[in-house]
């Protein structure tokens, strides 16, 4: 994993290139359905081990002698348990970080497990956590780093070209349906890849991942990257983004370590781990402003999470069920009310409000029954047609007049607001301005108090 400053250096190099390897949405400024696949996705969880872990690194030299990796307990399904525990729904393998060590026995390198003494060198670590993904219910996802510290091909631009993507080709081929490809830009100043072959690659056997990119790689990528590593989007998520003369959809993935400030695992660490109040923190200002949360996770010198990492994950999930859970939305209790309003109301995200034709405001008015006190909502576009909503509040009615509590501008695939506690008997999403007719998924309330 990289720092934000390295990754773009890297990837800027790509921004030039004559773009024939499009994103999947290449027409439009509405999802294409990989995306929407993926954005409801939300949650996902990315694995760094491998020499680096038994070296104490990040960020290894390529120069690690392949024997230092021999976990004697490795154990994928317990990293997938762990994670579904959490909430993820898919798991990303870092197969190959910027070291060049390889978790799978790829044909085109011995700097691999197969040089390594797990398993006698027979061992497949991508097999096993794919495997283990499909097990736990979790979808799959890969990273390759095009960044090869070890690879003496490196230094010959068309010779590691041909080496990247015979290493691609086995990782598309070999490992199921994937939900996610990861290309991490870091490291690289002055190297020039020929990233419109990567993609044509991933895209003949792969057509349905979502390829993950920095913005330079723009016409490639399908989401795009938050722009650090702290968990938060701190602006207005917008999903269509004009960039060299393209607006295209490019949701945006937030990537943050389960531990402060470093991916892979180090011995006596525990204290780095955040804790379940900055773990909400940061799923709220993710996930809860329409991105998408990348956790990671990281296997010790066994090959098992820790304990205090499982616990913690397993904490982190119960966390967000009992504040956002179905059985903590009150918006469920609501009085009877019509067809279109139910349509957000009723947990089915294949279902929607829809404001009239033609109009660009319009109000979702949900009525209790009788006074009920909240201090924050959900809502969420559905997407199809495009994101539509560009002004709303979220409105009270006090007994005489409606009274905002919120206010924004975008809401996407999620928007939590939040603000002091309320009681009322009527609530409304009060849409202020929209570009083409607001659709709306869902519409919750909550009471984060209890």
């Amino acid at each position: 994993m990289s720092k934000w400053s390295q990754r773009l250096l890297c990837l800027a190099l790509g921004a030039g290139l004559a773009f024939t390897a499009h994103a999947q949405n290449a027409a439009g400024l509405t999802p294409s359905p990989q995306q929407s696949h993926w954005q409801d996705l939300e949650f996902g969880v990315i694995v760094h081990f491998g020499t680096n872990t038994f070296l104490d690194r990040e960020w290894g030299d390529g120069k690690a002698d392949p024997k230092v990796f021999n976990p004697d307990k490795v154990d994928p399904v317990q990293w997938a348990r762990a994670s579904r525990a959490a909430g993820a729904t898919y798991m990303v393998m870092v197969a190959k970080h910027h070291d060049g060590f390889a978790l799978w026995p790829t044909g085109q390198s011995n700097y691999s497990v197969k040089s390594s003494p797990w398993m006698g060198g027979k061992g497949d670590l991508v097999k096993l956590a794919s495997d283990a993904a499909a097990k736990e219910g979790l979808e799959f996802g890969i990273y390759l780093s095009p960044w090869d510290r070890h690879e003496p091909r490196y230094a010959d631009s068309k010779a590691y070209d041909n080496y990247y993507v015979a290493q691609l080709g086995e990782l598309v081929q070999n490992y199921g349906m994937l939900a996610e490809w990861w290309l991490d830009g870091a490291g690289s100043a002055g190297h020039v890849y020929d990233f419109k072959r990567y993609i044509e690659e991933l895209r003949t056997y792969q057509p349905n991942a979502v390829v993950f990119a920095d913005m330079a790689l723009f016409e490639y990528g399908d989401a795009r990257w938050v722009g650090q590593e702290d968990g938060h989007i701190r602006y207005e998520n917008w999903n269509v983004i004009d960039r060299h003369g393209y607006e295209r959809w490019r949701p945006v993935e937030v990537d943050t370590p389960l531990h402060k400030l470093h991916w892979f695992w180090h011995p006596n660490d525990e204290a780095s781990l955040k804790s379940v109040p900055e773990l909400m923190d940061i799923w709220e200002s993710s996930v809860g402003r329409g991105g998408q949360l990348m956790l990671g996770i990281a296997p010790d010198n066994h090959g098992l999470l820790p304990q205090a990492d499982v616990k913690r994950l397993e904490e982190f999930g119960k966390a967000v069920e009992a504040r956002y859970g179905d059985a903590a939305n009150l918006a469920r209790k609501h009085a009877k009310t019509d067809e279109n309003t139910e349509r957000a109301l009723d947990g089915n995200r294949d279902s929607f409000w829809s404001a009239p034709a033609d109009a660009r405001s319009a109000t979702l008015e949900v009525d209790f029954g009788k006074p009920v006190t909240f201090d924050r909502t959900l809502a969420m576009e559905w997407l199809d047609e495009g994101q539509a909503v560009r002004r709303y509040a979220v409105e009270i009615w006090d007994g005489q007049a409606w009274k905002a509590v919120a206010r924004a501008e975008a809401i996407g695939h999620k928007k939590i607001d939040t603000f002091a506690p309320v009681t009322a008997q009527k609530v409304r999403l009060h849409i202020l301005s929209s570009a083409g007719v607001a659709r709306i998924r869902e519409f919750q309330v909550f009471d984060a108090r209890h």
